[in-house]
């Protein structure tokens, strides 16, 4: 019985895939890129079917096994794929999964770059290959620019491959991989742009057009950024649903491409790339950890079978496009091949140093500029342009026959040649070494590790009873490899201190990273508030690369800064006297500075039984006294808000640890059903009753903002013989004010219309060559109030603090009602001229220079640009 039909078409794909399995190990045996050995299978494929649908020997044999091959052949050559499914059904999974796995804070140091290798060497690759064939095409302008446009866009999945298989460098790849986002973009804007000229065969307006583009790249960003946000959004709507998650991430990429594609007109390449951006951007954090992994493995097989079909059903069509070349059409093809790689080097040669000299971008080593320009192979997207030109019936034969050949020619050379060529030009240039860092790095982390492997392994074959004659020659090879690495150790000379340094702190918060993606395992701690720690975990990353210790410790101080967010409520809470924005900011807060202490230990035992080792005590004593400024400010800033809401703190903590215990009795079962120890009912019963306690632990904790306030103000010397109900109306009226150091409370020559008490904490006032400080029980602004005169100087915050804020006209009234009140203020104003509070003074802060700073803002002023005093 025959097979067709859909099941035809089903049976087909089910055999390509497994060709395509078969394929993949061949090529890494044969080390030659999986692309281009898709595209000879595929090659062989399309023209194996089209030889036997010509040859009369299948009609020879018997009848079931002839109408069988033939039935497979026409199958194959009919395939329903057409330049649409190309673009609709594997383009948005290809672009989509290629953004989520890019590392965008990496990339975005190569930003003028990756704009300048997807955008301006796409402009001129279409206007050099177009000019170079018009004068030997006998087609008109507009037709080779056509042409230009299609063979532009370049594949990095072939290039991408090469370089992971041989350990090219990381910056190689991650450019490669960043200009393939926005390349095929702006090819398929100019292709668009030409075809619609072709067609309705009027000339294109250039100021029409440029607009069209920039409107096409902007409004498709818009589209990204805000489709990939809405549905992070859902997903913390949904809570802990790991099957719904991944369905939205799979739709995501669908919905913005076809969104901009077919309804809105803009570019759908772009905003689904856009889309990719932001999930690789806010994914790690707003997913579950076992979740978002087991996302990237899911997009990983997706993009396997999308990338690997793409091959195979465009080479397929290789033979159909390629009928009626003339030899003319080869030297049609060698032209368009020897341009578009003269306009490739002209881009990467020419204005890439442009860049570097202006500072616009870091420089790119001329290796580097050699591979790109070799590597700029051509693949699937540029046959399916082709394939929608030769599909569109308004486009003449002459015209789809000239694009369909020469256009398929071109994939043809840069994949036989330049793709076979790519790994031998990579190695010959030396890009698959080690950086001096990374090498020295390596012998000195390899012999540590040798040594401790040679000693558990002695162990492991004592206790398993080994003879010692089985384990001496393992051992011995252990201990030998460990010698020959520390003898060739250059650690020590090839590095100094402060490469070394820069080195700990990048290592210190990629495991802080890992720490925090093992605490979002523990269902219950706000997403939100993993979300702010991942992100600046990752600034301290990029801090330390560029500026060492002191970029450090600045994202530190981004990190304990009040956000935006924060700031906002709290202006709502001054000024409209609405609590719950505030509130729920407060509750973050103190949750973020509780889980990041518990990280701070975590990172001091990692680096004094880890690092130290293998950086050395010098090293290990500048890193650990970074670490500590750092757990200085955290306990500070937790100290502040534990002396103000201690109920609060208390069950915080005691909710965060139930749900660390909750997270060791899951484990605790996980290993008693591996072992077989419990029956899979027993196992099941017992994590239902572990996700019930944990539902009860996941209610929201509500938080009071005026705790303790009326028993702050009641022992307070300003405030004292104040009477009860006073003293209930003013705890009642106050607002609540969290400054951070160097945060300025009030400015100079500026009118007071405030009072601030301050609660904890400590601020500072230079005035008249003099200082004056600011401790808890001190009142900020008072005097001015009574004399209705401006501030003599700026006060600012030296600590964390928790300060009361009382308007102008309340203190006023306040003083004229209770006289006791305007006693006490003189008698504190006295005191506070005799004995001044100490100040603790905090790493590098940032103030205006305009207003000369205190001593204490001096000195936290002179600390230098490295971070250290």
């Amino acid at each position: 019985m025959e097979v067709t039909g859909l099941a035809a078409v089903l049976l087909a794909t089910a055999l390509l895939l497994v060709i395509v399995s078969a394929v993949q190990p061949v090529a890494r045996r044969l080390e030659v890129s999986e692309t281009v050995l898709l595209a000879i299978v595929g090659i062989i494929i399309g023209g194996g079917a089209d030889l036997v649908l010509r040859s009369t020997y299948t009609d020879s044999l018997s009848g079931v096994a002839g109408s069988a091959i033939n039935g497979v052949a026409e199958t194959l050559l009919d395939f329903p794929v057409s330049s649409e499914v190309f673009l609709l059904v594997f383009l948005p999974v290809l672009v989509f999964q290629g953004a989520m796995a890019i590392d965008v804070r990496r990339l975005a140091e190569e930003t003028a770059t990756v704009l300048l290798l997807a955008v301006v060497a796409v402009i001129v690759s279409t206007a050099t290959i177009g000019l170079a064939l018009m004068p030997f095409a006998q087609m008109p302008l507009i037709v080779c620019l056509l042409l230009g446009s299609i063979v532009a866009t370049t594949d990095p999945s072939a290039v991408a491959g090469i370089f992971r298989d041989i350990g090219a460098s990381s910056r190689l790849t991650r450019l490669v991989e960043g200009e393939a986002l926005l390349n095929d973009a702006a090819a398929i804007s100019i292709f668009a742009v030409l075809l619609n000229a072709v067609i309705s065969h009027h000339p294109i307006q250039l100021g029409s057009a440029t607009l069209e583009f920039i409107i096409s790249f902007a409004g498709a960003i818009v589209v990204g950024i805000v489709g990939a946000r809405a549905m992070l959004y859902m997903i913390t709507v949904l809570g802990n649903a790991p099957a719904a998650e991944t369905t939205l991430t799979v739709s995501l990429p669908y919905i913005v491409y076809i969104v901009c594609d077919d309804i809105l007109g803009v570019s759908g390449v772009v905003a689904t790339a856009v889309a990719g951006l932001t999930m690789s951007v806010y994914g790690p954090s707003t997913f579950r950890p076992q979740t978002w992994r087991f996302l990237n493995e899911l997009w990983q097989q997706l993009v396997f079978w999308a990338g690997s079909l793409v091959f195979v059903l465009a080479s397929m069509l290789v033979p159909r496009l390629m009928v009626g070349m003339t030899r003319w059409d080869i030297v049609l093809i060698l032209i368009a091949s020897l341009a578009g790689l003269v306009a490739r080097a002209s881009v990467v040669f020419g204005l890439l140093p442009f860049l570097a000299m202006t500072r616009l971008a870091p420089p790119v080593p001329t290796p580097f500029k050699v591979t790109m320009v070799w590597g700029g192979l051509r693949g699937a997207i540029t046959l399916a342009l082709a394939l929608a030109v030769t599909e569109n019936q308004h486009i003449s034969t002459p015209v789809a026959h000239f694009i369909g050949i020469i256009a398929t020619g071109f994939v043809l050379i840069t994949l036989l040649v330049n793709g076979t060529t790519l790994r031998s030009v990579v190695i010959f240039l030396k890009l698959d070494q080690l950086s001096p860092m990374d090498q020295a790095t390596r012998h000195q982390i390899v012999g540590i590790a040798l040594e401790k492997v040679a000693v558990r392994a002695k162990e492991t074959g004592e206790e398993l009873g080994f003879s010692p004659d089985a384990t001496r020659s393992v051992i011995d090879g252990l201990e030998e490899r460990s010698d020959e690495e520390q003898s060739a150790n250059t650690f020590d000379t090839a590095l100094g201190d402060r490469q070394r340094v820069t080195l700990a702190l990048i290592t210190i918060a990629n495991q802080e990273r890992s720490i925090l993606l093992d605490l979002f395992r523990i269902q219950g701690l706000s997403r939100r508030v993993m979300e702010n720690l991942l992100r600046t975990s990752d600034a301290m990353v990029d801090g330390a690369r560029l500026q060492g210790r002191f970029g450090y410790v600045r994202a530190i101080r981004r990190r304990l800064r009040p956000s935006l967010r924060f700031r906002l409520a709290q202006e709502i809470h001054n000024r409209l006297h609405y609590d719950r924005p505030l509130m729920a900011c407060m509750a973050e807060r103190f949750e973020m500075l509780m889980v990041t202490h518990l990280v701070s230990l975590a990172l001091t035992r990692f680096l004094r039984e880890r690092m130290e080792p293998t950086l050395g005590s010098r090293v290990s004593e500048i890193v650990s006294e970074t670490l500590s400024r750092q757990r200085k400010m955290l306990d500070e800033a937790l100290a502040t808000l534990r002396l103000h809401y201690p109920g609060y703190s208390e069950a915080l903590e005691n909710r965060i640890f139930r749900q660390i215990v909750l997270r060791l009795e899951n484990q605790e079962f996980d290993s008693l059903h591996a072992e077989s120890l419990i029956s899979d009912e027993l196992y099941r019963e017992l994590h239902r009753d572990v996700d019930r306690r944990r539902q009860r632990l996941d209610r929201p904790m509500t938080f009071n903002l005026k705790n303790n306030i009326e028993d702050r103000l009641r022992h307070a010397e300003v405030f004292k013989g104040l009477p009860a109900a006073a003293l209930h109306d003013l705890a009642m009226t106050t607002s609540l004010r969290f400054p951070s150091p160097g945060e300025a409370i009030l400015r100079r020559g500026h009118k007071v219309h405030s009072v601030f008490f301050v609660s904890a904490g400590l601020a500072e006032m230079h005035v008249a060559e003099r200082d004056v400080r600011f401790g808890a029980g001190d009142l900020i602004g008072a005097v001015e109030v009574t004399d209705h005169r401006p501030m003599p100087g700026t006060v600012r915050a030296l600590q964390f603090g928790h300060m009361l804020v009382i308007s102008a006209v309340r203190f006023e009234r306040l003083l004229e009602d209770y006289p006791v009140v305007a006693r006490n203020v003189e008698r504190l104003l006295l005191a506070h001229d005799q004995e001044e509070p100490h100040a603790v003074l905090l790493p590098h802060q940032d103030f205006d220079r305009e207003d000369p700073p205190g001593s204490a803002a001096a000195e936290l002023l002179s600390v230098r640009s490295d971070g250290s005093r």
